[in-house]
């Protein structure tokens, strides 16, 4: 058989990494908004005295950083989607990326609370107008960034939902850049409320204790997204909703039984699958596989069939 022949049953496991996407593109806008506004409010925090203005700048910087890791990840998958290293793509790149910006999110939640137990032992003072007004910038821009991000994240959202059929589509890169400049919008609210009340009812102690409660809302965040991340990228992300699915499609088709089953992502709205199926009567695997079409995130599926022995009843269960 010569190569052209063999190339015509041989498919790519690029599954979509291989173009720029529009939330990457968009990442981009929003990293450079973010670090303006993380140095103003750096900068403000510190002239005018404003613990809480002081962690929203350094909360803004920490998601500068992992918005960073955002871009690079797209890109890195990007770049090597077709490398044959990579033995089912560079899809779990992006949630590799958003691991890491966890990672970052859960130190610097440390380091903000701990800044704030030191200003409530010892109180500074505070420029209320400057730090009112700065804080008031970075709520505008972080909604804009918000804005931004929230088509695309809600495309990666949408799909189809049938009887058993869980089609909800992940791209956890994205995802972490939207959770970010949410993140982002809640600490610039919670310092306006600080030193608004600070102001005007001299409860200058709101200002640390928001810086608080804004350490607790990245640590929060940060947990989340360690959670998520990792049972992608330890291929335990898929439920047993859908696998209960997929099984009931194979095993509704004569009397077939699936004695192995492996389910894991390849790519933001693509599933990789190896299936056993044992059977009295062997069909080829295409067969199979067309029971399976309209899961149609299906997208890399490899079947195993066994006869069974007439004098007994093929096994039903998966692992």
């Amino acid at each position: 058989m010569h190569s052209g022949s063999i190339e015509r049953f041989q498919h790519h496991h690029a599954f979509g990494t291989d173009r720029r996407s529009s939330g990457e593109v968009r990442t981009w806008w929003v990293i450079g908004l973010t670090t303006l506004v993380m140095v103003v409010e750096i900068a403000a925090g510190v002239l005018f005295g404003s613990m809480a203005l002081l962690a929203d700048g350094w909360h803004m910087g920490t998601h500068a950083a992992a918005l960073g890791v955002t871009v690079f990840a797209y890109g890195y998958a990007r770049r090597h989607a077709h490398d044959r290293r990579f033995s089912f793509g560079t899809g779990k790149v992006g949630a590799l990326g958003g691991f890491a910006s966890a990672v970052g999110l859960a130190v610097v939640a440390l380091l903000v609370f701990g800044e704030s137990l030191d200003r409530l032992a010892r109180p500074v003072a505070i420029r209320f107008d400057e730090a009112i007004a700065v804080a008031g910038v970075g709520l505008l821009v972080n909604l804009g960034c918000a804005f931004l991000l929230r088509e695309d994240h809600e495309a990666t959202h949408a799909g189809h939902h049938g009887e058993g059929n869980d089609h909800r589509h992940h791209d956890h890169n994205l995802r972490a850049a939207y959770l970010h400049v949410l993140a982002d919008a809640l600490t610039s609210l919670l310092a306006i409320a600080a030193l608004t009340t600070g102001k005007y009812l001299g409860w200058t102690w709101m200002d640390p204790l928001m810086g608080v409660v804004g350490s607790v809302v990245i640590a929060r965040w940060s947990f989340g997204l360690l959670r998520d991340t990792s049972r992608v990228l330890l291929d335990a992300e898929v439920g047993e909703d859908r696998r209960a699915a997929i099984q009931a499609a194979i095993e509704e088709d004569a009397d077939n039984r699936i004695t192995d089953l492996h389910l894991w992502r390849v790519g933001p709205r693509h599933l990789a699958a190896i299936v056993a199926v044992v059977t009295h009567r062997p069909r080829p695997p295409e067969h199979y596989k067309h029971l399976l079409q309209d899961h149609d995130d299906l997208v890399h599926v490899t079947v195993e069939v066994q006869e069974c022995p007439s004098a007994s009843r093929p096994p039903s269960g998966s692992s």
